[in-house]
């Protein structure tokens, strides 16, 4: 600390160097040492060991340091209760992490193997069911999953299939070009799994097997689009009366969908030309409907 003492003295010493007057000099000198003083007795109060004031550069020392702490203080390699709890939640978080990385691969497999398994088809024809599709393709192995869906870009449908394993599919390849109704359907592997739809709302009688033949799945609806309005939309454009209607929606999608039962099967067909028309400010997909639109139950009042 001598040494910071001697600073201060030196630049009062060269500030006065042209002052001819000794009184000044000693007088600025005495001031000079007067403040340095009350600085070393303020440092001589702290100490330069104390946690709060470590450099960084302390950690990246070598044991050597660490011996001159831990001989003047308590010993620090003791954890505290807090700190065991840190390192114990961050050991259970990352054990969690690597559970979910685990799952997230085995659903990646998965999805994976199920892309492998499903071939592409366009240009079907739009009175083609997803029956008859499935029997095209059943020649070439096991079909597992069939899905039908409307092409807001043309008359004509896609699809999806699914096979059992990935031999039915690059047999289901050879299939390009076959005639299928009025058009020769294109056939290629897959980009994307088909969707499992929930077992619960797939049809459990021949009643809503019958029913899905006169539904139609609606996706992309304006939300700005009234129930009345999908209504009067279906059945202007189809000819047919919607007996049921069910408009669904969240607050996280910015459209809604809708699943549309006409009184007729008929009105169901020409319900998927209406596939990349607008309503409101949004074209429209429609597909066939893999479920019945079921009456609601309502709860008995509470008394």
């Amino acid at each position: 600390m001598a040494a910071v003492a001697d600073m201060p003295g030196d630049a009062a010493a060269a500030n006065n160097t042209n002052n001819n007057k000794n009184n000044n000099l000693e007088t600025k000198k005495s001031e000079s040492e007067f403040t340095v003083q009350k600085l070393v007795d303020m440092f001589t109060k702290l100490n330069p060991l104390a946690k709060e004031f470590f450099p960084s550069y302390y950690h990246q020392h070598t044991d050597h340091h660490f011996s001159i702490i831990n001989n003047n203080f308590a010993d620090n390699n003791k954890q505290s209760a807090i700190d065991n709890f840190n390192n114990n939640r961050r050991r259970r978080n990352n054990f969690n992490q690597g559970r979910k990385r685990l799952s997230g691969r085995a659903f990646r497999a998965q999805r994976e193997d199920s892309v492998r398994r499903t071939v592409y088809v366009s240009d079907i024809d739009q009175n083609i069911t997803e029956e008859r599709l499935a029997g095209l393709f059943s020649s070439c192995g096991q079909v597992v999953d069939c899905r039908v869906c409307g092409d807001p870009h043309s008359v004509l449908r896609f699809a999806f299939v699914e096979f059992a394993d990935e031999h039915g599919a690059r047999a289901a390849l050879n299939l390009g070009g076959t005639m299928l109704g009025y058009y020769p359907v294109r056939v290629l592997p897959s980009k994307t799994a088909i969707l499992p739809v929930n077992p619960t709302f797939l049809p459990r009688s021949e009643d809503e097997r019958e029913m899905c033949s006169r539904t139609v799945y609606c996706t992309n609806i304006d939300k700005k689009v009234p129930q009345a309005e999908v209504k009067q939309f279906f059945e202007a454009a189809c000819g047919g009366e919607v007996t049921r209607l069910r408009l669904l929606g969240d607050h996280v999608h910015s459209t809604r969908i809708a699943f549309v039962e006409f009184a007729v099967a008929e009105s169901a067909i020409l319900a998927l030309n209406c596939s990349g028309m607008v309503l409101g400010s949004q074209p429209i997909r429609v597909s066939p409907s893999k479920t019945p639109v079921r009456p609601r139950v309502t709860r008995p009042g509470m008394h």
